[in-house]
């Protein structure tokens, strides 16, 4: 099944989409990648989607990848005698270690690590940043804060601090547990929640050892004023919108999604955006226009993929939410502007041979006008190279490796094919040839570049371009 879009789709499944029909129907629709949120689905439901994933990938013949966000520290209010309290502009609340029912006075914080590094002057936000709170004095055990914006507190309510860096490891103990079941079972991508610095991914890195790719989510100033030492360290990035945009203004996330796409890009990491994107269609047919300008946006910067929450795991329109930002992204990568807004943001290549190539190859595949530039990988390293690009002509993987094709399910504009790695270089050229006519990409009589590591099945050694004819048989080279 081919895609006419380069921007990947992510789906989130929930209740709404946990059964293999509308799998099934979302994947049709245009998902290209499902995402199981670990902050609401226990290991045996984990394992039961994970399946119902590999009947459909096996009934398309097409690398489908599979995204595990582990729910990372949850940080939250104690519990208050009445169940739930308000408290008002200019008073004086505490946080503390007593563990007793709180009142409008005070409420127990379970957490000592927020009770020692909180200083004054900072903020702390309550329930999504409903309530928000300014530290006026640190004590042993205890915060004493005053309301700056008052509002209802209930039980166990969220609690944000957007300007303290908290000496806390961004895997809990739910985290470690539900990342070695979604290790056992193969999941391909790792999303890890509210880190703040790169050794929270060297600290995932060490438990996945290579058994999945780790994905960096952006969600906390902390993490954005460390951004390239957290690229650097993760295999991709996502923009999660929202709890960025509790910790931070609201106006201030446009741009910083901006940064972040644009730096990945830039480093030739995959990035995902993510959080409301079309969010009316939980309960409506239809999205608003501000969202499809929305994701639009998203498609004009050149993301690699685009991703709905709510919208497909709980909404009651997940298949049409899907074809939504299927057609949304087919419009905008036809549009007039788009090739243009594309080129503008283009990086120079990294000064390596292997980068040399990828660009060497999109250049001549857009100056030869070619049909498409194919790429043999084993690793996807090669892939990733020539995507970073963001070519013209369609760009097709092809790996002996099924893993490296569910990889790659997310990064821009990559088709990938899974087959036997080639014998010598006469069978590398016939068969890219042979997959590029059957599976659509170029006609008979039309040119591909092809793009390889010599010796083959080397990880990483991009070293040779060849240009090729695609003859009726498929085999004229």
């Amino acid at each position: 099944m081919r895609r006419q879009r380069r921007t990947k789709i992510v789906a989130t499944l929930g209740p709404a989409s946990s059964d293999r029909t509308v799998i099934r129907r979302l994947f049709e629709a245009g998902a290209d990648v499902f995402r199981i949120n670990m902050s609401h689905t226990s290991h045996e439901r984990m394992r039961d989607l994970v399946a119902m994933i590999r009947s459909v990938e096996r009934e398309s013949s097409r690398p489908i990848g599979v995204l595990v966000d582990l729910q990372g520290p949850k940080l939250r209010l104690g519990t208050f005698g009445s169940g739930s309290v308000v408290v008002n502009k200019g008073d004086v609340f505490v946080l503390d270690s007593n563990v007793e029912p709180g009142d409008t006075a005070r409420v127990h914080l379970p957490h000592p690590e927020i009770l020692k590094a909180a200083q004054p002057g900072q903020t702390l936000l309550l329930d999504d940043g409903k309530v928000r709170l300014r530290c006026t004095e640190s004590e042993e055990g205890r915060l004493t804060t005053r309301v700056e914006v008052g509002g209802k507190l209930s039980d166990r309510k969220g609690v944000s601090l957007p300007e303290t860096m908290l000496p806390f490891s961004a895997l809990a103990p739910k985290d470690r547990s539900d990342l070695e079941a979604a290790l056992d079972i193969g999941i391909d991508w790792l999303a890890l929640s509210f880190i703040q610095r790169p050794e929270d991914i060297a600290e995932a890195r060490k438990i996945t050892r290579g058994r999945a790719m780790i994905m960096a989510k952006i969600e906390k100033p902390q993490a954005v004023e460390r951004l390239d030492e957290i690229m650097e360290a993760a295999d991709a990035l996502m923009v999660a919108r929202g709890d960025l945009g509790v910790e931070l203004p609201l106006e201030k996330v446009p741009g910083i999604q901006k940064q972040i796409t644009r730096a990945a890009r830039r480093a030739g990491k995959p990035v995902v955006v993510a959080t409301q994107m079309l969010e009316s269609m939980i309960s409506s047919p239809v999205p608003t226009r501000a969202e499809v300008s929305d994701v639009s946006i998203a498609v004009f910067e050149g993301a690699d993929a685009i991703m709905l929450s709510a919208e497909s795991a709980a909404g009651q329109y997940p298949a049409e939410a899907v074809a939504m930002m299927n057609r949304i992204a087919e419009e905008v990568e036809s549009d007039p502007t788009y090739r243009a807004v594309i080129q503008a943001q283009r990086a120079e290549p990294e000064a390596t041979g292997a980068d040399a190539i990828a660009a060497a190859a999109r250049q001549i595949a857009e100056t030869l006008d070619l049909s498409a530039i194919i790429c043999w990988t084993f690793s996807g390293s090669t892939a990733l190279r020539v995507a970073r690009e963001r070519p013209q002509p369609h760009v097709v993987a092809i790996s002996p490796n099924l893993a490296t094709g569910r990889r790659l399910s997310l990064v821009w504009g990559v088709h990938c094919v899974v087959a036997e790695d080639a014998h010598d270089q006469d069978d590398m050229v016939e068969r890219a040839c042979r997959i590029a006519f059957t599976d659509g990409f170029a006609k008979s009589g039309r040119r591909v570049i092809i793009v390889a590591g010599v010796p083959l099945g080397t990880p990483g050694a991009t070293n040779m371009l060849r240009i090729a004819f695609v003859g009726a048989d498929q085999s004229e080279n």
